[in-house]
């Protein structure tokens, strides 16, 4: 095979139509092997050549025999000295770290280390044991794919409604895609798939990780996997676990998948793992980044390179100091914006990669890199503000364009339903978008992404339906999961027949989907929740691949109640411009005569005072909101106004009357939302009955009996 110089850059494999450009960043190698392969299950390599050229740090050479479809890995020749943070085995066949593709799942074996496991000095005996047959293979892909013009759709922050799901758990069981389809990108992209996602109202779909995953052995040994996905090692791979047919074919079918849901108006984001990798702590395999460049690419302590920094509790945090590592990340996150088309990322742990030397830095180079990018400055970025680490929960901390999911949100939500005494000032604060938390960085309400629930912890189901988490299938005893759900059973643990428990649970389940659609911010919904989904109890079902975690599309009444209604909500929430706003209210008046923008009324229909804020023992709250004091605009510049609203909630057990405010223009309150009543629509000019455990949602209209419509 003829071998050429090639050059440093791209990194990785490069296809240009005549022959392969490979290139490897190595700061610490001695040399480096380039392994070809005939089969993805080969433990032999067909041909292996010394890369003959090392240019700032890069080996690499070019192969002009080589095509698309060829498997191939590297072998790593280096010191092998744990004690100073080098871990290098030629042994192990590693997995580009760029590979557009990966062939599969790694096969557990203690070859896959690259010490003598159970050896007396554990991780300081090297082994020559191949591993080659139990490593997938990197494969040379044609990156070729016609897009017909397809383009980001820049949906508005303020018009953005977030559906999480899974890629596989979303479609395994859907009676109307196609078996071969289910559980694939393909799947996703179906026509019943996209029919329910534009039903629902949702303009974005956010899939939990799809990069290349390690399965950890611990779970492969006891028939589990990590069906969730945070513990990537390929972070240019789609994952080949969702692909009707493998082998770089993932890749085209990913494509298909966002530019299918692009062309149906929906957005795709992705939530991304740059802050650990699959290899685990000082003890794990290696698999890539340790063999190729321990020291470059993980954060070790610097008493004890032995050992790594863990910010993220799963042994091993990347290393945002080194600029191959930042440039590794950047060039993953291009990649996906350029050549896959995607629209956003949310960040897994997000405050791993802001910290430059312990503590979180919110100006760090990390954001620094991003905000000049021309590429990724302009898509939607969303940060999981929180870690393991010292001073890691930072919500609130992130800089101009970066949304956050709103912890303080779903936990402010959660206690004020679960009929939790002294959460008026904080429910307030939260549904007017959480401008406590973020104005003072200078961004708008898009800031907050709010959730109740989301992959991690109950479902909305399930939040309404245990006190204790059940995660006994998990193997772990029960240990594993968050103790503290802020949840509530209503009388009884788990499933029941008690038609008095089923009707209060779900009437708090429609409290909590309709508080999210009517709060600011953007929202977020997790699959299933819209028809009640649950898992059992299981609060931390991450190694569940099976029918726990995979949606129940059968629709009992219940469930088809709790759909219409989450459509209704969503739909309602686009319709009214006032519950979607780009900027904070300022509790102001929209012009002379007028209302405030926003004013929280008590039971008397008057504005709250100091003194109504400070009582412990208020359960109930009104907000209303001017529909003047919208800050929409039309293409050309023109406000768009809407109707007054006004919400009404209550999380005590005993109802509340409300007299309803009277407004300068004559009309009647209409009521749109009614979560204690199936067909909501009475009308009012005087007061609302609120029932214990419910909220209601009215817009003033124009009086009927003035021959005018009110809808």
């Amino acid at each position: 095979m003829r071998v050429w110089p090639g050059q440093p850059y791209p990194l990785g494999a490069s296809w240009d139509g005549e022959g392969v450009n490979f290139a490897l960043f190595s700061e610490n190698a001695t040399a480096v092997e380039l392994c070809l392969f005939d089969g993805p299950e080969d433990g032999v390599e067909s041909l292996k050549l010394r890369l003959p050229e090392r240019t700032d740090q890069v080996w690499h050479c070019y192969l002009p025999d080589v095509r698309p479809g060829q498997y191939y890995g590297f072998r790593v020749h280096g010191p092998y000295d744990p004690a100073n943070g080098n871990r290098f085995n030629a042994a192990k066949l590693l997995v580009d770290p760029y590979a557009r593709a990966i062939t599969g799942e790694i096969k557990w074996s203690d070859a896959l280390f690259a010490y003598k496991v159970g050896g007396e000095h554990e991780d300081f005996e090297p082994t020559t044991d191949n591993d080659a047959s139990r490593v997938p293979k990197s494969v040379v892909i044609d990156n070729a794919f016609t897009w017909d013009g397809d383009r980001p759709l820049n949906v508005p922050w303020n018009r953005t409604i977030i559906y999480e799901c899974h890629v596989k758990g979303m479609t395994a069981r859907h009676p109307n895609v196609p078996p071969e389809l289910r559980g694939t990108y393909l799947g996703l992209c179906s026509d019943p798939m996209i029919e329910y996602f534009l039903g629902l109202g949702v303009t974005a779909i956010e899939l939990l990780p799809v990069h290349q995953a390690v399965v950890d052995r611990h779970l492969a040994e006891r028939g589990l996997t990590n069906y969730w996905g945070y513990n990537s090692v390929g972070y240019f791979a789609p994952d080949v676990r969702y692909a009707t047919r493998g082998l770089g074919n993932q890749v085209y079918e990913f494509k298909t998948m966002v530019k299918r849901l692009h062309s149906a108006g929906l957005e795709v984001i992705l939530d991304v793992v740059y802050n650990h990798t699959g290899e685990g702590n000082h003890l794990g395999p290696t698999l890539c980044f340790k063999g190729i460049d321990n020291r470059a690419y993980y954060r070790v302590m610097p008493q004890d390179p032995r050992f790594y920094m863990d910010f993220t509790g799963t042994g091993n945090s990347l290393n945002m100091q080194h600029p191959r590592t930042i440039q590794l990340i950047m060039d993953s996150l291009r990649y996906w914006v350029q050549e896959m088309h995607v629209d956003g990322f949310r960040f897994d742990l997000a405050p791993v990669l802001a910290r430059e030397l312990w503590d979180m830095d919110r100006l760090s180079a990390f954001f620094d890199i991003i905000h000049q990018d021309p590429t990724l400055s302009m898509v939607k970025l969303i940060a999981e503000p929180w870690d393991v680490g010292p001073g890691g929960y930072q919500v609130g901390n992130f800089p101009v364009r970066w949304a956050e999911w709103n912890g303080k949100y779903r936990d402010a939500v959660r206690h004020f339903w679960k009929g939790d005494p002294g959460h008026v000032p904080e429910i307030a604060s939260r549904l007017a978008g959480s401008a406590d938390i973020y104005s003072w960085s200078d961004r708008g309400a898009y800031a907050s992404v709010n959730f109740i629930v989301a992959h991690d912890g109950y479902t909305l189901h399930d939040l309404v339906s245990y006190e204790q988490k059940h995660n006994e299938a998990n193997g772990e005893d029960n240990r594993d999961g968050h103790n503290d759900n802020i949840s509530r059973n209503w009388g009884v643990e788990g499933e029941t027949d008690d038609a008095g428990v089923r009707a209060v649970r779900l009437r708090s389940m429609k409290n909590f989907l309709a508080t999210l659609a009517f709060s600011q911010g953007v929202p977020m919904l997790a699959h299933g929740d819209e028809i009640g989904r649950t898992q059992r109890g299981n609060n931390n079902a991450y190694a569940q691949d099976n029918e726990l975690t995979w949606m129940d599309w059968t629709l009992d009444p219940a469930r088809q109640e709790m759909l219409e209604f989450t459509k209704r909500v969503f739909a309602i929430r686009q319709q009214h411009p006032v519950l979607r706003r780009r900027r904070f209210f300022k509790g102001e008046q929209a012009g002379p005569g007028h209302l405030k923008d926003v004013m929280w009324v008590r039971e008397d229909g008057q504005e709250m005072e100091s003194g109504d804020w400070n009582d412990g023992g208020r359960r109930a709250l009104g907000m209303l909101v001017n529909g003047e004091a919208t800050d929409e605009v039309d293409d050309r510049g023109r406000p768009v106004t809407g109707d007054t609203l006004l919400l009404l909630l209550n999380n005590g057990d005993s109802e509340v009357r409300f007299t309803l405010p009277r407004l300068p223009d004559r009309g009647l309150w209409v009521e749109l939302v009614h979560t204690g009543n199936d067909e909501p629509g009475g009308e009012s000019d005087e007061s609302a009955l609120l029932p214990a455990y419910c909220l209601i949602l009215l817009r003033h209209g124009r009086d009927r009996r003035r021959g005018k419509e009110a809808e």
